[in-house]
């Protein structure tokens, strides 16, 4: 229902908008509706240095997948930061007359007057439909992901407890993963397998990774098995923070086949995209917990 109703409330904002964006170019139309996306822009962005950054892209030899992948990660988003700066700032010197208005500029006001995100945007990063959603995810990965540069650096990534949520992609970082538990152990990379775990630590994974952040929708979690939601239970719930890896295909995972299912992880709770998938022990019946929609999801930033 929850998915239904979501799809039903951005459908009446286009038919809202689309009276407004069949109109060619109005100024006080534009700066009217256009303003609450400029300001928003403009408050994320006060305290931090993110569309003046200088950053160069990033050399072939970091050695480690994990490290490449985040300093690319870096690199790209403050990349994407500055081009929509460059694109809402030309935005906004047409509305207040000082430039021209362009065909970029044009595409860019009629999706935004659509309340739709650019497709020049999302052709960077697949982020939220949502504009302000869109700016406000962004900036949010943009800032945290320096965070992760750090501790890549200094070698305690680890070792610390990650949100798959901070990445803008959150399943390269789970293949760099791979590759580098595939480098580490001598193994292919198809000779691996992928597990979680709330029983502790991974026993057979030569690297791994501790994950908070992730929520449930459909059921419950509480670490040990699923259960089902009561009347009163809130349709998403928060899952305990777990331990996952790569392992030999070969090896035993934390828990048998018999007393799990298997849940997607997606990026978001309108479940269009999967990060990946993850076996989830639910003490079997597995039809009962397929039925009932589960699936996991990280949280929007």
């Amino acid at each position: 229902y929850r998915i239904i109703s979501s799809q039903v409330i951005s459908q009446l904002r286009i038919l809202s908008k689309s009276v407004t964006a069949g109109c060619k170019f109005d100024r006080e139309i534009w700066s009217n509706e256009l303003s609450p996306v400029l300001n928003l822009w403009k408050k994320l962005n006060q305290n931090s240095n993110l569309i003046h950054q200088k950053i160069s892209p990033p050399s072939e030899q970091q050695g480690s997948p994990i490290l490449s992948f985040i300093i690319l990660e870096q690199f790209n988003a403050i990349r994407l930061v500055q081009s929509v700066h460059q694109s809402l700032a030309a935005l906004s010197k047409v509305i207040r007359g000082t430039t021209l208005l362009s065909s970029e500029v044009q595409k860019l006001a009629s999706a935004l007057l659509n309340q739709k995100c650019p497709l020049t945007w999302q052709s960077k990063w697949e982020g939220p439909e949502d504009p302000l959603q869109y700016l406000r995810g962004l900036i949010a990965r943009a800032l945290a992901i320096q965070n992760w540069v750090d501790k890549a650096e200094k070698q305690t990534l680890l070792s610390d407890t990650l949100n798959l949520s901070e990445l803008f992609h959150p399943d390269t970082f789970l293949n760099a993963l791979r590759q580098e538990t595939a480098r580490a152990m001598g193994h292919s990379m198809d000779s691996l397998k992928f597990v979680a775990s709330w029983k502790g630590r991974l026993q057979e994974a030569k690297l791994q990774i501790k994950i908070s952040g992730l929520l449930l929708e459909g059921c419950s979690f509480d670490g040990n098995r699923l259960s089902e939601n009561q009347l009163d239970s809130p349709s998403v719930s928060s899952v305990p923070p777990c331990f996952m890896g790569w392992i030999p295909q070969g090896a035993y995972g934390p828990y048998s086949p018999e007393e799990c299912i298997s849940l997607p992880v997606c990026t978001s709770a309108e479940r269009e995209r999967v990060v990946t998938n993850i076996d989830v022990p639910c003490g079997g019946n597995q039809d009962q917990w397929i039925q009932c929609g589960a699936a996991l999801f990280l949280k929007n930033l």
